[in-house]
């Protein structure tokens, strides 16, 4: 629960998803960008939109979503390339959510710029050519027997910590 009081100025930060096929979870991760105080969700590939191509909503994501579908500013493209490049051209870090034998742990992160964290598929997560990209690789260490978080739950758990929230 939000408390005006102790409100933090909010750092500049966007979410790409790239490549996200389920649509609860993007439901459930536009609830958290607007917790978190996202400026902006671009939703690259195939990941679904709030909005159909005939201007529906998706009860999928409006129904986890509750509504923030309608206060995070988003943007769908298939064109995930454009937008790397556009934010890179306005000096915005590029930071990776992934395992990868190049990754840091999440919680050691500290970026005082711009940044736009990018989170892949929920079962290929990002290409090692996307991987190249990114100014950093964070991963979130896990200490059970799965490999891995649900995208929802990495999304949560890496935005509060890495801003700070």
């Amino acid at each position: 629960m939000r408390n005006k009081k102790d409100k933090k100025t909010k750092k500049e930060a966007y979410l790409i998803l790239h490549n996200v096929r389920s649509k609860h979870n993007v439901g459930s991760i536009l609830r958290t960008a607007d917790a978190s105080g996202i400026g902006k969700v671009f939703l690259t590939g195939y990941t679904p939109a709030p909005v159909d191509r005939f201007g529906r909503k998706v009860k999928e994501i409006s129904k986890s979503a509750l509504g923030a579908e309608n206060f995070v500013l988003w943007e769908k493209t298939k064109d995930l390339n454009r937008i790397i490049k556009k934010l890179k051209g306005e000096g915005v870090v590029l930071v990776a959510i992934e395992q990868s034998p190049n990754s840091v742990n999440y919680r050691k992160i500290k970026i005082k710029k711009p940044c736009a964290f990018i989170f892949g598929s929920e079962t290929r997560g990002l290409s090692a050519q996307l991987l190249k990209r990114a100014d950093l690789i964070a991963e979130i260490d896990m200490r059970g027997k799965k490999e891995s978080l649900n995208i929802s739950v990495a999304v949560g758990i890496a935005l509060f910590q890495i801003l700070k929230i």
